[in-house]
């Protein structure tokens, strides 16, 4: 079946006149616009920052053909189109990653930047008529922007149904006591109350950042902005919270839910489509980053959650090919790459098992909605190469190792590192079958081995090469090559 449409009639004109508006300006200026999210903790500042550091530094991209071939002239940085947006601080992020060695700060808005390609055509047809240049307009935003999407689809008592129900299973049935416990104690139908609607949005919120700390790493945590609220915070947009035992009658004028339902509707109003129109509907290419490695260690829980969000990210695409007229006045994201990060944390013999793992993953959240699986392509990469690969003898068995420098207070068996010693680290094995992944033994547990993470921090580049060497990376030209190779021929 169908799902409800995100837009509504009057939406969707206004998304027309957007794309007219850009569709106009593109025929005079080619544009891809290049949406990067992801969800937490995957890496999207680094995604970004090496990809424009590669272009611009002559990074090794043997895969991406326009660059191999040698018909990429020049790559500059312009100057973005859209004025009202803040510009993302590439500046910053690369001095961070090479003068100082710690990772940037994570996406906590949306912001953009324009890369220009000068090229050569690979035909000779194409010469004679397209302009060579084309401008890839990247738009980077949290991840938990995308998961509000779906909000768009759910009234507020879908909407409170489906997160209490969530809420009730696993791990989360611990963690949400505070909030249900509250929930349950205010009389839903009595006067809205302004000091129990913020107690209970700060009690819902305490427990989404719960289910996102390290030690459990769930995905599924709409709305998103109750965990980046930014200047909307203590907005009465952002100050409400999913109820239990909601009942299906139209609430009282002037009730607690009638309080919480009207905010409910004015944080996608005021929040989620502003979002969908001003930006998602406006993307042509997409990647979503995941952090797989961090999902399969922490448990079975972790990766059903990571599924299941993957599930809810997919549906808000619409891949498909454009047709010339339809670009005009609608747009499909006719590419899109879900990409498993830190793969420098694994053995180069494990980053099949890793693509693998996520390929399944997202073929099983595909399958969950009913969506075709067409101009959805998945890949392990590592945007910024922090480590390097060796080998150990132990016991009379050679270990293959991976070596780098361990950030200040990470603790290997014990051993508490500075920051500035490196080590070498045996970081396990993913399993060859990935169903091993999705089936869980009888006390909850996972069957397949764990994946020693350790955070390391960002690599040396000699003081010497600084100015014209480039970030190292691990398959970061495949996926330039498949988001945007065939705009290159």
């Amino acid at each position: 079946m169908k799902p409800p449409s995100l837009t509504t009639f009057k939406d969707d004109a206004l998304i027309a006149l957007d794309n007219l508006a850009d569709r106009a300006a593109h025929m005079v200026h080619p544009t891809v616009r290049l949406g990067v999210t992801g969800l937490s903790r995957a890496g999207k500042t680094v995604f970004i920052s090496s990809l424009v550091h590669n272009l611009l530094h002559g990074g090794r991209l043997p895969l991406f053909e326009p660059m191999r071939a040698g018909r990429v002239t020049a790559v500059t940085l312009d100057e973005q189109p859209d004025d009202a947006v803040p510009r993302f601080q590439y500046e910053d992020h690369v001095r961070a990653l090479v003068d100082d060695r710690i990772w940037p700060d994570s996406t906590r808005a949306i912001s953009e930047l324009r890369l220009t390609f000068t090229f050569r055509s690979a035909s000779s047809w194409n010469r004679l008529f397209a302009p060579g240049k084309l401008s890839i307009d990247i738009v980077d935003y949290p991840g938990e922007w995308l998961l509000d999407l779906p909000l768009l689809r759910q009234d507020f008592y879908q909407f409170s149904r489906q997160t209490v129900e969530l809420a009730q299973t696993g791990i989360r049935a611990e963690l949400s006591q505070q909030w249900l416990g509250l929930a349950r104690s205010i009389d839903l139908d009595g006067p809205a109350d302004e000091m129990r609607a913020r107690a209970l949005h700060l009690a819902f919120t305490a427990y989404l950042r719960a289910c996102k700390a390290d030690e459990r790493s769930l995905s599924t945590l709409p709305p998103g902005r109750f965990l980046m609220p930014g200047d909307l915070d203590g907005s009465p947009a952002l100050t409400f919270a999913p109820l239990p035992d909601l009942p299906e009658t139209p609430a009282p004028k002037g009730s607690f839910r009638a309080m919480m339902e009207r905010r409910y509707e004015a944080y996608k109003t005021v929040v989620v489509k502003p979002f969908f129109r001003e930006h998602f509907a406006r993307l042509d290419r997409q990647i979503v980053l995941v952090d797989a490695l961090q999902a399969v260690n922490r448990g079975p829980e972790a990766v059903a959650d990571l599924e299941r969000a993957l599930a809810d990210v997919l549906a808000c695409f619409r891949p498909g090919h454009n047709s010339f007229f339809s670009s005009f006045v609608t747009r499909r994201i006719d590419k899109v790459l879900v990409a498993a990060t830190k793969a420098d944390h694994l053995h180069h013999e494990s980053h099949d098992r890793l693509e693998a793992i996520t390929r399944r993953l997202v073929e099983r959240a595909i399958r969950s909605i009913g969506m075709s699986g067409a101009g959805i392509e998945t890949l392990a990469l590592a945007s910024v190469r922090a480590t390097r690969e060796a080998t150990v003898e132990r016991d009379g068995h050679v270990l293959p190792v991976i070596v780098g420098t361990p950030m200040e207070g990470e603790t290997i068996e014990g051993h508490r590192f500075d920051g500035a010693t490196k080590t070498a680290i045996f970081p396990g094995d993913l399993p060859e079958k990935t169903e091993i992944l999705f089936d869980v033994e009888a006390d909850g547990t996972l069957s397949a081995p764990q994946v020693n993470i350790v955070r390391f921090r960002p690599p040396a580049i000699e003081s010497s090469r600084k100015g014209g060497a480039s970030l190292p990376h691990i398959r970061l030209d495949r996926a330039l090559q498949f988001l945007v190779g065939d705009r290159l021929a």
